[in-house]
């Protein structure tokens, strides 16, 4: 009986894989190459060992083979196969022929993988080479992947090859830096975002700055019985593919994942209105200029900015129009507009959204007077890809029946893991945030709960040390014996002195 194949196992093999491109490619650009692999590797086993299963079933009567085979959850043939691709790993239009398979899976499951694969090219010369690097870069990369066995029966379920999918996403992120933050959020920092919006059996859920996909699955995983409707949208076309076969490497195949920039032309719609999502999470990209780009479609002209953003048909700025050069609060006006009665919403932002003033303040006040931010959490630095910038959650909620705001400060020491090159949150780093922001309770340097009336009182500033005081007082000194120590430094001082003069006299200095 064949082992199983270990999660260890597999992720070894695809870092394997990653280093036939490691040094030619960038890693925010060769990671499409080897998640899409795996994609295809993963259909390719699971389609195999369901042929096999309905062969010996139906004792080889081919029409009831096609039949059980078209019910899979991805129709396949033996020219759409990993295997079919590894015979022909030699040959010098590889290349195309990749390419040809992907359309040829894309036009036998138009209902899940339309347009799936369209921003990748395995053809590419301006990113792969010449012919010759690049049929040698694609015919080493079907030979790592011929290494992998992925039939379900061998890895014991889609968690497996989804947990691998992650490694490799999170890998990849690392590696890429700056880049690696537009398309992966820290896992404990999706793992904090999904506990505190706590989503329920049914709820729409929803990402307008999706990534991989990543968050929006962890969020799923908090739901009872993981039933919940997925929506997200994502502006890269190429991560948007990327977060739609992370779904379905998770088993989530009716996830519905659209690609377009969510601020200029927002795809989930319903009756030509935002359509409302009881739960909302996003890592949107911190401060980003020229957000409006798709409104005015030159520069950042900011009158003609703010007339155009003024005219979005959904109206979502009408308590202000954030800077063309910081679209922080755009996202956020986007998300609230987004969010049903009785929502709930998270998102990580850069700590000046708490304090800049003019349009912002305006945006902050609107808010705060409308009784829809229910917390403000503190983050440590140097948690993300590729910034160091400290940034800070805020939790916004529907129909509160509160009139206070909860900050927590889990920037200091002790509330993470120092890395050598990235912070991290752990387990009990998370349970500590979530505990005291279900209790609401004011814990000494850690946490207050802070009044409408205190916010008013600092004119709408949300900076945390207003309302958090960290300062650690220095340990009273004690003189006298400070002084005896300076005596006996001092005496000490003059024997080492005696000692040199010794020494310097034996050698007749």
């Amino acid at each position: 009986m064949n082992e199983k194949v270990t999660q260890q196992q597999i992720n070894g093999v695809l870092w394997q894989a990653a280093d036939t491109f490691r040094g030619k490619i960038d890693s925010s650009t060769y990671k499409d190459y080897i998640l899409t692999m795996l994609f295809i590797k993963y259909l390719s086993d699971s389609y195999k060992e369901h042929l096999e299963e309905y062969t010996i079933r139906y004792n080889g009567d081919e029409q009831r083979i096609q039949r059980a085979l078209s019910r899979e959850r991805f129709v396949l043939d033996e020219h759409s196969t990993f295997d079919y691709l590894y015979s022909k790993r030699n040959d010098s239009e590889i290349g195309e022929i990749i390419n040809k398979v992907l359309e040829r899976l894309e036009n036998e499951n138009t209902g899940k993988l339309r347009g799936v694969f369209r921003n990748i090219d395995f053809n590419s010369e301006s990113i792969l080479g010449k012919a010759k690097d690049r049929n040698a870069i694609l015919r080493s990369l079907l030979e790592d992947f011929n290494k992998l066995i992925l039939k379900p029966s061998m890895v014991g379920g889609e968690d497996v090859i989804g947990d691998a999918y992650q490694y490799m996403i999170e890998r990849f992120a690392s590696d890429a830096g700056k880049k690696g933050g537009e398309f992966y959020t820290p896992g404990m920092a999706s793992e904090l975002l999904a506990r505190l919006v706590k989503p329920k059996e049914n709820d729409r859920i929803y990402d307008p700055t999706c990534g991989s996909g990543s968050l929006l699955i962890r969020v799923a995983n908090q739901a009872p019985n993981k039933k919940v409707a997925i929506y997200g949208q994502e502006r890269n076309g190429a991560t948007q593919s990327l977060a739609l076969m992370n779904m379905y490497l998770h088993g989530i195949d009716d996830a519905k994942i659209e690609w377009g920039d969510t601020l200029a032309n927002p795809l989930h719609t319903e009756d030509g209105k935002l359509m409302k999502f009881q739960a909302i999470v996003a890592n949107p990209p911190f401060s980003l200029d020229k957000w409006a780009m798709g409104f005015s479609g030159e520069g950042t002209n900011d009158k003609k900015f703010k007339m155009e953003a003024g005219l979005d048909p959904y109206r979502r700025f009408e308590w202000g129009i954030a800077p063309s050069s910081k679209g922080d609060y755009a996202f956020v006006q986007h998300m609230l507009y987004s969010l049903a009665e009785n929502g709930r919403m998270a998102t990580i932002l850069p700590h000046g959204v708490l304090f800049r003033g003019a349009s912002e303040k305006k945006i902050r006040q609107q808010i705060i007077d409308m009784n829809l931010l229910d917390a403000v959490i503190g983050l440590p630095g140097g948690l993300f890809f590729g910034t160091g910038i400290p940034a800070c959650i805020m939790v916004f909620k529907k129909d509160r029946n509160r009139k206070d705001i909860l900050f927590i400060d889990s920037s200091a020491a002790g509330n993470f893991k120092k890395g050598k090159n990235q912070n991290k949150l752990r387990e009990q780093d998370i349970e500590k945030i979530v505990r005291i922001y279900d209790k609401r309770e004011t814990v000494d340097k850690y946490s207050y709960v802070a009044t409408i009336d205190e916010i008013e009182g600092n004119d709408y500033n949300l900076n945390i040390p207003r309302y958090v005081d960290t300062f650690e007082e220095e340990e009273e000194v004690n003189m006298v014996i400070l002084k005896d120590k300076i005596l006996n430094i001092k005496q000490e001082l003059s024997e080492v002195e005696k000692q040199m003069d010794k020494y310097l006299y034996e050698l007749g200095l």
